[in-house]
């Protein structure tokens, strides 16, 4: 599998199965006659990872976060909670969680769900804050994330744009460059008035939505390439975990670029 600049994917361990492609690897015989006998087929765990393993993986971990999500996005509108501890709560969680998942390169499930159930808590705040001034705008951001994950997915299955390692330096280059200049405006008191209610905010926000875009064609990339090397069925989990921090970061931005022009 080729290096890749996206932290969450950076040195895995190499698969032993020989790989495939998509769900279609060699799969090692059930039985090989051999010197000492037969050997006994892989376990669940050790067996190489597919396409299904993924799609599976990923839906439990969204549909983890939009349960949690939705529970406290109700508990927010009907006032029962104070939206400010669960968001902050949820985002120092979900860091911590992520943090872990990344340097220590694991793929445990516990981990990846727990991530998942914060980051639900954290955007359901976040949302039912939203949705109180623009009633409304949670379902248009959540099917606007979902539009733009089905297109990204269709224009990678059908070959229209190719991942390059070109294109993963753009794509890298401007998430940096757009991270920094958000932390430069957050430190600086919204100096660079790139996150204001203004022109220049509006385009902002429109660039930092299609650079998450690129970022998941990254993603389908990263994970095809996991499938290919065969690496064991558990690291199903951490491409799971890959995508849906991709997709936070397109909800979050869709609905703050939702909102802005809800309020002209």
């Amino acid at each position: 599998m080729r290096s890749t600049s996206n932290p969450a994917f950076r040195n895995l361990p190499s698969g032993g199965f020989g790989g495939g492609y998509a769900g279609f690897q060699t799969q090692p015989q059930a039985s090989t006659p051999g010197y000492g006998g037969y050997q006994a087929p892989p376990t669940t765990d050790e067996r190489p990872m597919t396409v299904d393993d993924v799609v599976t993986k990923t839906a439990m971990t969204i549909g983890l976060v939009l349960v949690t999500g939705i529970i406290t996005a109700f508990a927010v509108l009907s006032e029962s909670i104070s939206p400010y501890p669960p968001m902050i709560g949820g985002l120092i969680v979900g860091l911590v969680m992520a943090l872990i998942i990344i340097f220590k390169r694991t793929p445990n499930p516990a981990l990846v769900l727990t991530y998942a159930a914060a980051e639900g808590v954290f955007l359901g705040a976040i949302t039912g804050v939203f949705e109180a001034f623009f009633p409304g705008i949670a379902i248009q951001a959540i099917l606007g994330t979902a539009l733009v994950f089905v297109v990204m997915l269709t224009l990678y299955k059908t070959g229209a744009v190719r991942v390059t390692p070109k294109l993963t330096k753009w794509v890298i280059g401007a998430a940096i460059s757009a991270a920094a200049m958000m932390l430069i405006n957050l430190l600086f008191g919204g100096a660079l008035g790139i996150r204001n209610d203004s022109p220049l905010g509006l385009v902002f926000s429109i660039v930092v939505i299609g650079i998450a875009a690129f970022m998941l064609l990254l993603n389908f990339d990263e994970t095809d390439q996991m499938i290919r090397a065969g690496m064991p069925v558990k690291w199903a989990w951490y491409a799971a975990f890959g995508l849906v921090v991709t997709l936070v970061w397109l909800y979050l931005e869709i609905l703050r670029l939702l909102a802005m022009l809800q309020s002209e």
